[in-house]
């Protein structure tokens, strides 16, 4: 058994006598723990030190990406929504193989229990998680940007009673904002992806709200923010403008006016 605490209060220290492959699976089976302590305690911050500092070398993490892809389809809640933060910190450092995004596009589409929070669980987070590996993949250059816009609209109109509790609106809303940073993007591919968002909310309706379409008003709503001010990578990162910020501010304009035509 590795003592995964005193790793960290070694400064991630290599441990002398141990075989790297074998922490690399002891990791990652860390990281499909039901035991929240476990799974988002110390091997996921020496998971995530060790890829960042190339202590896990390209070979390895081509494994491990391999092995995440394939526990997008474990029975085990916990197994799936943890495999893309390990995928994003693969994908993150550059690594890619188009199984993964495919692996990753079934999940984050069909994936139905969307809770954020369980109480013997912890920390599941689905549409969280998978938001952060959504802007890893929309950044990289291997990818089809225009692919990801559209898992992320596909995604927003998914039917589902879950109301996003735990900020899932504004992770997913930064995804989508990242992905919109691609030079690439023609002024068109920045916004087509908001027609099918356009079509469900003009279209009538009686009654409540339904919960799908809270979640999509008030992430547009933040991407909204995002688009205008930047989005950042990371806390202490500039803001990183997005090339078709006009188009975009303008075509969400009448679509959240939607919500009080309907209202």
């Amino acid at each position: 058994m590795i003592d995964w605490d005193h790793v960290c209060d070694t400064d991630f220290a290599l441990p002398a006598t141990a075989d790297l492959d074998e922490l690399v699976a002891d990791l990652a089976e860390s990281l499909r723990d039901p035991d929240p302590e476990v799974r988002d305690g110390s091997p996921y911050v020496v998971l995530r030190t060790w890829i960042a500092r190339d202590v896990i070398d390209r070979v390895r993490r081509r494994w491990l990406g391999d092995q995440m892809a394939a526990r997008f389809t474990d029975q085990q809640i916990q197994a799936r929504t943890f495999a893309p933060l390990v995928l994003d910190m693969i994908v993150s450092k550059g690594d890619f193989e188009p199984a993964w995004q495919e692996a990753f596009c079934r999940w984050y589409l069909a994936e139905t229990d969307l809770r954020g929070y369980d109480d013997k669980l912890g920390w599941l987070h689905a549409v969280a998680h998978g938001a952060d590996l959504l802007a890893a993949f929309g950044r990289h250059p291997r990818v089809d940007p225009t692919a990801m816009l559209e898992l992320a609209a596909a995604r927003l109109l998914a039917r589902t009673e879950y109301l996003y509790a735990e900020q899932e609106d504004d992770r997913l809303a930064r995804a989508i904002a990242l992905t919109l940073t691609r030079a690439e993007l023609t002024s068109d591919q920045a916004v087509r992806w908001l027609d099918p968002i356009h079509e469900d909310f003009a279209s009538p309706r009686r009654g409540q709200t339904p919960v799908y379409r809270s979640n999509t008003m008030r992430t547009l709503r933040m991407l909204y923010i995002l688009t205008d001010l930047g989005v950042r990578t990371g806390r202490d990162s500039a803001p990183i403008p997005l090339p078709h910020a006009a188009a975009v501010k303008d075509r969400l304009v009448p679509i959240l006016a939607e919500v009080f035509q309907h209202s």
